[in-house]
């Protein structure tokens, strides 16, 4: 029997999973829905514990209401995630603009996601260009790119016609980027290599020190003044590649961290790296390029002169001279080294036992280890144990290591043996 067009079409039509559900095939291979076509349980805003920006729900798509602009309209999920595929459908208006972010981190220090987050740009790219004639979009501004970062591959870039749906793609494997449009990869890159910082610290990123450094985040869609739909999100995580080791410094020179603030940072001729006061007498930073968020850290620290300094861990810059996070303190004898200090928050956690003082060997080679898992922080000095807690808010903020010099004077300390687990 031969169907008519209407009815071949909703014979097509039917055969067609319904948008906002998966498959057995898809459960099974372990997606899971951020949207479940009906409300907007699980998003937020960002910065925020309620969703207040206009952003609605729309015949089954979620809809950006076109009132957001550079510095406002963006909406995070609930939950974290690290390493995935991230898929969905996207449909712009004419000369619309908006854009996927992921690995967000959340502070009242960043007022918008893109400071830390990367972004999958989605535009309309001749249509842009023409409600804003005569201005033109830089390459690095245009669909599918890795937003002020690395550009597709043009040649297999196929864009359905404005106004109708799309799909995207975004694989993040342990440092392996891809990005996909309708089914064709147009681009993959690998983070955090020195390539990747080159990129970061040669363009629109050198006044974000954060941006791009964590591993784990929050997933963002934006609202960037055009209405924007969004359908069909889902996500399957990927699993982490843990238990690396690896050795923070090399004995010759800086690579792999970066200063901020004063301070002076050498390595001597014996292959310790040296950190000691600026001209300024001001508080300095030498910072891991990288962020650790489940780690056991060992090294070795020498207080040649004042050993006012610290270790600090799951910390981020403001300003490239003020530090947010926790320190493991190194200081004098009978100032707690090993103990647990938080910077611009609520002071010591954790001080330890004055029985204990006598661990520290001034003027000698230290042995300090630091464990971090989840909220538990673990510390030994010389072998000896010195600190534990349990904190929430340290497992739910990334950052990198750091270590400190003290705002003062004649301070000098040597470090050695770097020797870092992640978990």
């Amino acid at each position: 029997m031969l169907l008519t067009a209407s009815a071949l079409c909703v014979a097509i039509s039917s055969c067609q999973p319904k948008p906002n559900t998966l498959t057995e095939q898809e459960k099974n291979e372990g997606w899971e829905l951020l949207f479940n076509g009906q409300d907007l349980t699980g998003w937020r805003d960002f910065n925020g514990t309620a969703l207040t920006n206009g952003w609605k729900v729309v015949d089954g798509c979620i809809q950006a209401p076109g009132d957001g602009s550079d510095g406002s309209g963006y909406i995070v999920t609930e939950k974290k995630y690290a390493d995935f595929e991230l898929s969905w459908d996207w449909k712009l208006t004419h000369g619309g603009n908006s854009g996927m972010i992921y690995h967000v981190v959340e502070s009242p220090v960043y007022k918008v996601p893109y400071v830390t987050g990367p972004e999958y740009q989605l535009i309309d790219n001749e249509g842009w260009e023409e409600v804003n004639a005569p201005s033109k979009l830089e390459e690095w501004q245009k669909l599918g790119v890795d937003y002020a970062m690395h550009l597709p591959d043009y040649s297999k870039m196929k864009v359905n016609p404005q106004g109708e749906w799309n799909n995207s793609k975004i694989v993040f494997d342990n440092g392996h980027v891809e990005h996909w449009l309708n089914g064709q990869k147009i681009l993959e890159f690998e983070c955090w290599t020195p390539e990747w910082f080159k990129l970061k610290n040669s363009g629109k990123w050198a006044n974000a020190p954060e941006y791009g450094l964590a591993r784990e985040g929050l997933i963002c869609l934006q609202d960037h003044g055009d209405p924007a739909s969004f359908r069909n999100i889902k996500i399957k995580v990927l699993p982490h590649k843990g238990g690396a080791k690896e050795s923070l410094f090399n004995g010759k020179d800086l690579t792999g961290w970066e200063p901020f603030g004063d301070g002076k940072w050498s390595v001597d001729e014996e292959g310790n790296l040296v950190t000691e006061n600026g001209d300024n007498k001001q508080y300095g930073y030498l910072c891991t390029r990288k962020y650790y968020k489940d780690f056991d850290l060992t090294l070795e620290f020498k207080q040649v002169t004042n050993g006012n300094s610290g270790l600090f861990f799951h910390s981020f810059i403001e300003g490239f001279n003020r530090v947010h996070g926790w320190q493991c303190e190194v200081a004098p004898k009978n100032n707690d080294t090993a103990g647990i200090y938080e910077s611009y928050g609520r002071g010591w956690l954790q001080q330890i036992p004055d029985e204990k003082e006598n661990i520290l060997k001034e003027g000698e080679w230290n042995t300090l280890r630091l464990r971090v898992e989840g909220g538990r922080v673990q510390t030994w000095l010389n072998g000896e144990p010195m600190s534990e807690l349990n904190d929430e808010l340290i497992a739910a903020t990334p950052g990198r290591l750091m270590l400190q010099i003290h705002d003062g004077n004649n301070i000098k300390v040597l470090w050695r043996n770097f020797q870092l687990t992640e978990l």
